[in-house]
């Protein structure tokens, strides 16, 4: 009788984890392969039934992108991994755990920038039982359940060690859709030359934002550079209330709802941002950046540029799946000695 090769659940999220996820699973023919929208325990889906988590990863709307994304790719879904027969899953956060993924290894990808701390941050990191997403993505990493943890540059690595995860478990990958910006630069965007405000969703995942000061920041710098200012909005974001807004604070702007923000970034001569990982695609092209975050903490943070990230991530889940060597963590004590250089996989 044929042995099956072992089977990987892929935990999706937004269409950018999940084409992530796409991507690393891609550079793992030799496996089997489930993908599932984000998803959790029973307390979930009383929370997604009742609309509680619209603005999420875990709500209707992304569940259903989520899932035109896996059939318009003819991936393999299993929602929730139902089935319960995968031998590993790789998980696009940590913040909520299903217990189906208890006694499973688990290798934890970085999607991107992580927020800032919040008022919750303290009491996530001092009590275990607290529930991590409500500190945001600051928390990313604390549930410390997960094998490895892969992660997009060894600044990155030193931040979430010095967040509080196990160095052991940190593997320094790259991220997939950002490890390679200068693809964006080959595009069809008619327009170049500007300078553009990417938005965000932060107040519809109950943060709090001051959107007038945004807009009238990224009115200036464009009156300032004598350049057209071009509005992109965030995916998740209520567009009728942001149309409105620009149209009230920045009434110039030429404002766009859908489209690929990489390629506008590529395309433009200045970016604006609050807590966007655009920043860093915009670094990475070397373009002027304006962002709520230091501009220089963010250079020592920029995602590694080796166009590898996937098959890098894909030699972790191997070698956790006993099909290579297993790679060494970060010892958080060498960079604070010597300045060492994290391992990247190859």
């Amino acid at each position: 009788m044929t042995r099956l090769a072992p089977k990987i659940l892929f935990i999706c999220g937004s269409l950018h984890q999940t084409s992530q996820m796409h991507r690393i699973a891609r550079e793992l023919p030799e496996f089997r392969h489930a993908f599932t929208p984000f998803y959790g325990d029973r307390d979930f889906d009383f929370a997604k039934a009742v609309g509680a988590l619209e603005w999420t990863i875990g709500g209707h709307k992304l569940t259903r992108r989520c899932l035109d994304y896996l059939r318009d790719n003819e991936l393999p879904c299993e929602p929730g991994g139902a089935l319960g027969d995968f031998d590993l899953a790789v998980h696009c956060t940590d913040l909520l755990w299903p217990s189906n993924l208890e006694g499973k290894p688990v290798v934890l990808v970085q999607e991107g920038m992580t927020d800032p701390p919040n008022v919750l941050d303290p009491l996530v990191r001092r009590v275990p039982e607290f529930p991590r997403y409500l500190a945001g993505t600051s928390a990313l990493g604390l549930s410390h359940r997960y094998r490895r943890f892969c992660v997009a540059s060894e600044g990155y690595a030193r931040h979430f060690a010095e967040r509080g995860c196990d160095p052991r478990k940190l593997v320094v990958t790259g991220i997939p859709n950002f490890d390679q910006c200068a693809r964006y630069a080959i595009n069809d965007f008619p327009q170049h030359g500007y300078v553009l405000a990417c938005t965000s969703d932060t107040r519809e995942t109950f943060g709090r934002e001051d959107r007038r000061a945004f807009l009238e920041r990224a009115a200036a710098i464009a009156k300032e550079r004598r350049r057209p200012l071009l509005v992109k909005l965030h995916p998740n974001e209520k567009v009728a209330r942001a149309t409105a807004e620009i149209r009230a604070f920045a009434p110039e702007a030429t404002v766009y709802a859908t489209g690929s923000a990489e390629e506008m970034v590529a395309n433009c001569s200045t970016l604006v941002v609050t807590y966007s990982s655009l920043a860093y695609v915009g670094l990475a092209l070397g373009k002027e950046v304006h962002s709520s975050f230091d501009v220089r903490a963010l250079e020592a943070l920029l995602p590694l540029q080796n166009g590898r990230a996937a098959k890098n991530i894909a030699n972790v889940v191997r070698a956790e799946l006993g099909g290579g060597p297993q790679p060494h963590g970060v010892d958080r004590t060498v960079w604070r000695s010597s300045g060492k250089r994290a391992e990247v996989l190859s």
